[in-house]
């Protein structure tokens, strides 16, 4: 579906596991590119058009849902930066769950299987991904973050600002 206020949504991670991925993200992200902070993003490209339809089914996912555990379980070289992949069972149902809400409004990449991922560098040489990712695969451990909510964001041409957050609390 064409859009003329795209929104994207993000899984919001708990602070004290977004910091140390934040940082690596400041260090390595071209700094004319990077307006926002490391993130997980769930859904690329959803119409801004119908925000409220959007948040009450977030707000209905979200209820009685939790915190949910995911795990940074990798590295991936995305040719011209570095990633780091994340596994979540959890995670992964309530995106499923929002896909069968969504999937009239989607476009390819939303469309496209889903691997988790936060994009702590983008935008660079090949040569300068290829040893980002040898340097962190050298010293990478396998390590659980949590998930707290649902942030979804306003597109605004390169910054994204928040519209609403939607915490997944018992």
């Amino acid at each position: 579906m064409k859009t003329r206020h795209p929104m994207i949504l993000t899984a919001r991670i708990a602070e004290h596991d977004l910091v140390p991925l934040d940082l690596l993200r400041q260090a390595h992200f071209p700094p004319e590119r990077n307006f926002l902070r490391a993130h997980l993003t769930v859904y690329y490209r959803l119409p801004g058009e119908y925000v409220d339809r959007i948040l009450e089914r977030l707000w209905h996912v979200a209820a009685g849902k939790g915190a949910i555990s995911a795990k940074v379980n990798g590295l991936r070289n995305l040719g011209g930066g570095v990633a780091f992949t994340v596994e979540s069972p959890d995670l992964s149902a309530v995106r499923h769950s929002l896909h069968r809400d969504f999937v009239h409004w989607l476009g390819s990449q939303d469309m496209q299987t889903w691997r988790p991922h936060i994009t702590v560098q983008n935008k660079v040489s090949q040569a300068d991904a290829h040893r980002l990712h040898g340097e962190l695969l050298g010293c990478f451990h396998p390590h659980d973050i949590t998930i707290t909510g649902l942030d979804l964001w306003r597109y605004l041409g390169g910054p994204w600002a928040l519209e609403a957050t939607v915490p997944l609390a018992d």
